[in-house]
């Protein structure tokens, strides 16, 4: 069994068995903590508003997350706002998880070559399907996947929430929307597919135009605008696939949470900005009840 070990492990998150639990336990209990507050205020105005983000804890028609992917001092609470809805979720086999290229690039997207990939908390199995290896801008390709963390971090939230599932591990370099919504096609499955988004907002503003500039983003994502710029989220490739798919599907999005690293643990000077956000499918959901 050929293995990717964990490159981030001890930087982005803890290294050890123990700390990682005691994290994600972090994590998730500070996860309310990070609401976003414009859906606090219209809960106020509308109590129903909390009410529907409860109900999408265990919802089978919850299809895709969007979350970040930061050290999880900064962005762990914020990513658990999204994971905590796979609570009591059964029937999951797989998920597929976008990531952006922070450090080797490629033209198109790329696979993973490894059978499995290692983090603290044991080995998880990877797998591709057919369709997807055939897409002529799909690419094996380990040296963009070796160091990359907008993947590897996630992973650990994953096996705590869903336990023995296979991942779909794909870094999105150049490739664009159209390109990125026909990979998403080619994986989509059905119920047993979860799909995960990783991408953080914007970078280095200070604190004010961060919260403005994370705003204006939010507002484009909530209408499942694919041309989102760079700039505003350093994963917009992966997030434009989606939001094409999605709005092609016909799909509803709830933004679970925001903040920058202002709020958890970093200086106002200079910000990362956050948020997670969960899809689901129109008819599920009517039956439901480091610092970058």
């Amino acid at each position: 069994m050929s293995i990717r070990t964990p490159a981030v492990a001890g930087t982005f998150y803890p290294a050890s068995v123990p700390d990682v639990h005691a994290a994600l336990d972090q994590a998730f209990a500070a996860a309310s903590q990070v609401a976003a507050s414009h859906v606090v205020e219209s809960a106020r105005e509308q109590p129903s508003a909390l009410k529907e983000m409860r109900d999408l804890v265990g919802n089978p028609g919850v299809k895709a997350l969007i979350v970040p992917h930061a050290g999880w001092i900064f962005s762990g609470s914020t990513a658990a706002n999204a994971f905590r809805l796979l609570e009591g979720r059964l029937g999951i086999e797989r998920v597929v998880i976008l990531g952006p290229a922070h450090r080797v690039w490629v033209p198109g997207l790329a696979m993973s070559s490894h059978s499995a990939w290692t983090t603290p908390l044991g080995n998880i199995r990877v797998h591709y399907p057919q369709e997807l290896q055939a897409l002529p801008f799909v690419e094996t390709n380990d040296s963009t996947h070796a160091h990359e963390h907008s993947i590897e971090v996630l992973v650990p939230f994953i096996q705590r929430m869903l336990g023995d599932v296979t991942i779909t591990p794909i870094v999105v370099g150049g490739a664009g929307r159209k390109q990125v919504a026909q990979a998403l096609d080619a994986v989509w499955g059905g119920p047993e597919t979860l799909i995960v988004i990783s991408t953080d907002l914007s970078h280095y503003l200070d604190y004010a135009h961060a919260i403005e500039a994370d705003r204006e983003t939010t507002a484009a994502i909530l209408q499942l605008r694919s041309t989102i710029r760079s700039d505003r989220a350093c994963g917009a490739y992966p997030l434009n696939g989606m939001m094409m798919a999605a709005k092609q599907r016909g799909m509803n999005i709830r933004l679970l949470a925001s903040c920058n690293s202002g709020d958890t643990a970093g200086d106002l000077d200079s910000v990362v900005g956050y948020a997670a956000f969960a899809l689901t499918d129109a008819r599920g959901d009517d039956e439901a009840g480091g610092y970058s």
